[in-house]
């Protein structure tokens, strides 16, 4: 009897093994493979805020070459706000200078000017103190200064806010929708890092915050004091000026300085 039955599961085995490979494979794969291909959902790609074509800083291996790339990029914007800014400088400066004389301002001098004071937040009236008050925020940013901190705050291009929202100067806003919300924000913070439409945008909406915000007066003063010394502005000297920019204040500073040192071979090419 037992015979048999040892029989009977032998040809079991035998008719087992000799049908294995026409089982379907899919009938094999084990609970756990399911469940790990589930698990490996394609992330989805969020997509850019606007339509700017950015080179692919992220690809560049060769430090250089990644400098160059990123120098060329921001730079023109740059220097195309400095020149507006001392333009509308040169308009203040005229005007101040006609007051101090009794000389009357035509309808479109004091129109411009008007604006110009609008635009960097301050009363709109048009006498010698409001002039002098203007001078101190109409005023350029060393291209040292602006590209070193674009570098240092979007590591070069990389950063997610640089590339889905053109944010290279990490600005926050604080209305719902304006820009992107940060992964890490506290619960209680209702903050968005800015997304901006163009790379000009960006750039302008930074000279404003250094031109106008309280916590940099510290560096307009020091701007200032430079111009009245007759004595160039300098990124170095500029930047004891951005204590409140950033978390890590003295530390932040001294990078910069480092940065800009270690970077001027590229500012002028």
């Amino acid at each position: 009897m037992l015979k048999t039955i040892f029989q009977l599961l032998l040809a079991a085995i035998v008719i087992w093994a000799l049908t294995l490979p026409f089982i379907d494979a899919d009938e094999l794969v084990s609970d756990e493979q399911t469940s790990s291909n589930n698990i490996k959902k394609e992330k989805k790609k969020e997509k850019p805020l606007h339509n700017v074509k950015l080179p692919k800083f992220s690809e560049f291996t060769d430090v250089k070459e990644k400098k160059h790339a990123f120098f060329n990029f921001i730079k023109p914007h740059v220097e195309a706000e400095n020149k507006k800014i001392l333009q509308q400088r040169a308009n203040i400066e005229i005007a101040r200078m006609m007051l101090e004389h009794s000389e009357p301002l035509s309808k479109k001098q004091a129109s411009d000017i008007k604006k110009i004071l609008k635009l960097y937040r301050l009363p709109e009236t048009l006498d010698t103190l409001t002039l002098t008050q203007a001078l101190r925020r109409v005023d350029i940013i060393p291209k040292e200064l602006a590209l070193m901190q674009a570098a240092n705050e979007s590591a070069w291009g990389t950063s997610r806010f640089a590339r889905i929202g053109l944010n290279f100067f990490g600005q926050w806003c604080y209305k719902k929708g304006c820009g992107m919300v940060p992964r890490r924000r506290n619960s209680e913070a209702e903050h968005e890092v800015a997304a901006f439409k163009s790379v000009r945008a960006a750039v302008s909406s930074y000279f404003k915050n250094i031109n106008t915000h309280n916590a940099y007066k510290e560096l307009r003063t020091i701007r200032e004091d430079l111009r009245a010394q007759q004595k160039p502005i300098l990124a170095t000297k500029l930047t004891y000026g951005l204590m409140s920019y950033s978390e890590r204040g003295e530390a932040y500073i001294e990078e910069l300085n480092t940065m800009i040192n270690q970077n001027r071979a590229y500012f002028d090419e």
